[in-house]
């Protein structure tokens, strides 16, 4: 089954906040293989102007997951979860994500196309401090691939 094309331009409530811990940045730091001072040592980043530890580039990913179950779980969207592939992800920053920020997630469909029987879909998700000042926007693209029933 094709991914429900009037998906696009909905909007999802924003997830609850979610504040970015030192201790989390470092720990994803590691797993992603970033050794940066600026991303473990707060005496660094402090010297560099910032408040605490900054997170790698990719770490908003923690925070856009919630916003992507939302998508996934919504009821019209007809996405099989068991089907999809992460076809693409970009990050546009207005400001780099420091320890202590506490964020809001919310996600708005931007496209759904079917391309060889797949659909991919693809979303926004703006990341926002709870001021409203936007941080980051997560640009992610789904490959649903088409069931055996599709070709």
């Amino acid at each position: 089954m094709s991914v429900n094309p009037d998906l696009v331009n909905l909007v999802f409530e924003p997830t609850p906040s979610y504040v970015v811990g030192r201790e989390k940045v470092r720990e994803f730091a590691r797993a992603v293989m970033a050794f940066d001072p600026l991303h473990h040592d707060v005496s660094y980043a402090r010297n560099l102007g910032f408040a605490d530890v900054v997170a790698p580039p990719t770490f908003p990913v923690v925070i856009q997951e919630a916003t992507l179950h939302q998508l996934l779980a919504h009821p019209e969207a007809t996405i099989d979860f068991s089907r999809v592939v992460h076809g693409d992800q970009k990050f546009d920053y207005q400001r780099l994500v420091v320890a202590g920020d506490e964020l809001v997630g919310q996600l708005t469909v931007t496209k759904v196309q079917s391309l060889g029987g797949h659909s991919m879909v693809t979303s926004e998700t703006a990341m926002s401090t709870l001021e409203g000042e936007l941080v980051v926007t997560a640009v992610s693209t789904l490959v649903v691939r088409a069931g055996e029933d599709a070709a």
